[in-house]
């Protein structure tokens, strides 16, 4: 075995192996850029290097500094993760050729697999359905272009290189077609370093179902049962189990010998993952179903724990071992499949807001625990949640000896999650978890989709929240032991009776809510809205604030941060912010024609100048972040008449960006 192996990789990945690496006894070394300087895999690791600046180009990607990092530490391996370079070949060769052993499968499998279009073309030989499509390596747009129209829409754009549906474009008409190309290009250009595209047909209501592989330079090959995948947005897995709901003891033997067999026909070893598509069929439950090859990753996924939660096998230390030249602890007869677990992906994004990815630092945090519940997280109170890298912040899993008891933990433990400073998906995620076909097992690639508001609608903040809010902020405000001055007690205090305080608190998108107050925070009244005032208190223990208000108390973590007022309670996350009274003419003068940006990022393209005349939808620019784009278009027809940003520019989230001003026509409409 080895004695140091560095990760080459960060976040929760990162973290995760550095895990193993000290259960086993094994040196680990971490490395970092200058925006996770002082990150938690950084602390966690007995060595950490920087490999250079933020962009991911000039450090996790550069094969050159990470190979320098694993000669200046000593290390014998190198660990890539999942992302970054674990699917590079060049980096493969590197190691090789550096004498440093990479742990991840040999040369030739990467080749044939990472490459989507090899992998078809290879698995396609064998005689293993595929979804149609054209595969054709150094298509050029024009190639891309007819390849589309000949398989029909709507079809799906895919890079050849790289996963997590980073690229991905659904093109549902041919019109569509130059915008998508150039987007997809774009994506894959700048998450993989390689802009190929592939063209398959788009599959709408589907399975995703993958099945993990594990092989050794022994020639041992064996399948570990599969994940259910399908509950995914914008091509990304959001929720993923194991085994899958839908799949009978045949299919699942049926689909796991395929897997192995394709993982043979390379000479795989090491951990991988074979994934299949399989036409959605609510009423069958697996018996017949036809399935097709889409892709293997050869690499550790995302949603290894949940078939780590159900075989019992750790799967980086399989991989290490096998890596290190020891064969595979167990033949495909020992496997067996121990209960249900279910993973929830837990990122930085705004589901109200189109699952825009959003940053901050982490102020507070809370990560459940209880009876089968496993939390991977890099997250900690200091962390920064940039733009430069994926969004995802950690994992929450659970297991039990039941579908329905481990979604019903994983529920309970996302209702336990809190991160203060920056919003995340974990209330959108327990909404998915309670939607009736989740529950009962009928999901496809399309539910988030068709669910729409559904599950992304957020409801204003409760009376007891907002009146938590204003009690918070008069705690603050409270002088610390007896009051001497009756001046030094900001509750609007005059002779006869206490004033009320007014406060005007908003959530972002939302109306700002009036809330008085008047009293000591001990013994209070609190009036929220046009509600008549009853009786509340607030004790404030550390990071805790305890609040009786209308006879009913709760508990709620609390931070107070640039204005921002964050409680967490209840599975909820609520950010409020006091706002001032605003005239009319304060509130008109924005305008429907302002464009800001919807996230904090790059802008990496301008496609619109001042003066020019647009209709309302035309897109006016991209911006980038977390290595997803999003189109900002003309909100009204009009004239372009401010137009102060150009790309490469970094902006912040909601900064004004652009203004279309309307036709005098439209205007008096």
């Amino acid at each position: 075995m080895f004695e140091t192996v560095l990760v080459a990789n960060r976040g929760e990945i990162a973290v995760r192996v550095i895990r193993t690496l000290r259960e086993l006894g094994i040196r680990s070394v971490a490395v970092y850029s200058d925006a996770d300087a002082g990150a938690l895999h950084t602390r966690l690791a007995d060595v950490a290097v920087p490999i250079g600046p933020a962009p991911a180009a000039q450090s996790y990607l550069s094969i050159e500094r990470v190979l320098e990092a694993a000669a200046r530490t000593g290390a014998q391996a190198i660990h890539p993760g999942y992302g970054f370079l674990s699917e590079n070949v060049e980096f493969a060769r590197a190691c090789e050729k550096a004498g440093v052993v990479f742990v991840g499968p040999p040369v030739a499998a990467i080749e044939a697999m990472a490459d989507k279009i090899r992998a078809k073309q290879t698995v396609m030989a064998a005689g293993v359905p595929v979804v149609p499509g054209r595969t054709e390596p150094g298509m050029d747009d024009d190639a891309v272009a007819a390849a589309a129209v000949e398989v029909g829409f709507p079809v799906l754009l895919k890079p050849s290189a790289g996963g997590g549906g980073k690229g991905m474009r659904v093109v549902r008409t041919e019109d569509e077609l130059p915008d998508a190309i150039a987007g997809a290009r774009r994506e894959a250009s700048g998450s993989f370093g390689d802009d190929t595209l592939l063209v398959e047909r788009y599959v709408g209501n589907s399975r995703h179902i993958e099945v993990q592989v594990l092989g050794d330079s022994h020639g041992n090959v064996i399948h570990l049962g599969e994940r259910e995948c399908s509950l995914q947005r914008r091509h990304q897995k959001v929720i993923e189990e194991a085994p899958s709901p839908l799949l009978d003891t045949a299919m699942r033997a049926s689909m796991g010998r395929a897997a192995v067999e394709a993982a043979r026909a390379v000479g795989y070893t090491g951990a991988g993952t074979v994934e299949f598509i399989v036409d959605a069929d609510p009423g069958g439950r697996g018996e017949g179903l036809d399935f097709f090859f889409l892709e293997m990753n050869t690499r550790l996924q995302v949603e290894h724990p949940v078939t780590e939660a159900i075989t019992g096998l750790d799967l980086v230390e399989q991989q290490l071992r096998v890596a290190a030249g020891e064969r595979l602890p167990i033949e495909q007869s020992d496997v067996s499949l121990d209960g249900h677990a279910i993973e929830a992906r837990l990122y930085a994004e705004d589901p109200a807001r189109g699952f825009l990815p959003q940053a901050g630092t982490v102020l507070g945090l809370v990560e459940p625990t209880g009876p089968g519940i496993r939390v991977d997280s890099a997250l900690a109170v200091g962390s920064v949640v940039g733009t430069d890298y994926d969004p995802m912040l950690a994992k929450v899993i659970a297991w039990a000896p039941d579908r329905e008891t481990a979604r019903a933990r994983l529920v309970g433990a996302l209702g336990r999650t809190a991160v203060l400073g920056v919003t995340t998906n974990a209330a959108f995620l327990r909404a998915l978890l309670t939607d009736a076909d989740v529950v009962a097992g009928t999901l496809d690639t399309g539910l988030i989709e068709r669910r729409g508001e559904e599950l992304t609608t957020v409801e204003p903040p409760s009376a007891h929240v907002l009146a938590a809010a204003a009690l918070a902020l008069l705690v603050e405000a409270e002088p610390v032991g007896p009051v001497v001055d009756p001046w030094d007690v900001p509750d609007g205090w005059r002779l006869g009776e206490p004033g009320w305080t007014v406060r005007r608190l908003q959530v972002a998108g939302g109306e700002p809510q009036t809330v008085r107050v008047r009293g000591r925070s001990g013994a209070a009244e609190v009036a929220v809205g046009e509600a008549q005032p009853v009786p509340a208190r607030a004790v404030r223990d550390g990071e805790r604030l305890t609040v009786t208000f209308d006879g009913l108390t709760s508990s709620y973590l609390l931070r107070h941060d640039g204005g921002t007022v964050w409680l967490a309670a209840d599975g909820h996350v609520t950010a409020l912010r006091e706002q001032e009274r605003l005239s009319s003419s304060a509130g008109a003068a924005a305008g429907d024609g302002v464009v800001t940006s919807p996230m904090p990022g790059t802008v990496t393209v301008v496609r619109a100048a001042v003066g020019d005349e647009v209709e309302a939808g035309t897109p006016l620019l991209v911006v980038e972040a977390m290595k997803m784009e999003h189109v900002l278009t003309a909100p009204v027809a009009g004239t372009v008449t401010e137009l102060g940003v150009t790309a490469g520019q970094t902006v912040a989230l909601d900064e004004r960006l652009a203004v279309v001003t309307a036709a005098p026509e439209q205007q008096e409409n």
